[in-house]
């Protein structure tokens, strides 16, 4: 049986982008990978494992999704339907018999059903779905592929921190202006506190 994961990267950012990933193959394939949740990973980790992915998978791919994209859709407070919209994409990009969805949403049957009726696939929205390999492969393919973008920018506007409210270095960076425009994500209340 095929099986496909879905996982996202970089949803609570307010610098660069969120990246969503799905993955798809034999579930024992990608369990022996050693497969598990990005964040438990250190960086070489995620980026041997993520090489391991690409071999064992049948079908890897992923979508970028820009800060001004973000604001737009959390102005409008549908930062789930902005997720789902993409998820569903990629589920018509890989074939599977059934497709495992970390849900964003509180209800993760509201989640499923949406997707579900979207793409007339099987879908299963799990919270903490990372359990099953093919969303922790997809979770290591959504955070290899976001960490390589945030080193673009980095590389051009210095050392930033991870890019998250909580984190004084990416705050710092915010005050002094060092942030090119088009990489904040404007909807964040983050900017409100630091002004």
């Amino acid at each position: 049986m095929v099986v496909a994961g879905i996982d996202e990267a970089g949803r609570g950012p307010v610098i660069g982008p969120m990246v969503i990933a799905i993955v798809a193959g034999q579930e024992e394939a990608l369990r022996s990978l050693g497969v598990k949740d990005s964040k438990t990973l250190s960086r070489p980790a995620r980026e041997r494992i993520y090489g391991l992915i690409l071999k064992a998978a049948t079908c890897v791919n992923y979508v970028v999704i820009e800060p001004h994209i973000i604001d737009t859709w959390v102005e409008r407070h549908k930062l789930n339907e902005l997720e789902a919209e993409n998820i569903a994409k990629l589920i018509e990009l890989c074939e599977a018999d059934v497709y495992y969805v970390d849900s964003p949403d509180p209800k993760p049957s509201r989640f499923e059903l949406k997707l579900a009726g979207a793409t007339g696939r099987k879908v299963l929205a799990l919270h903490k779905a990372e359990r099953i390999p093919a969303v922790a492969a997809a979770s290591i393919v959504a955070k290899v592929v976001r960490d390589k973008l945030i080193d673009v920018l980095k590389a051009h506007m210095g050392d930033f921190g991870s890019g998250y409210p909580s984190d004084p270095k990416t705050l710092s960076a915010l005050r002094a202006g060092a942030i090119a425009d088009e990489c904040i994500r404007r909807s964040w209340r983050t900017l409100k506190r630091i002004r």
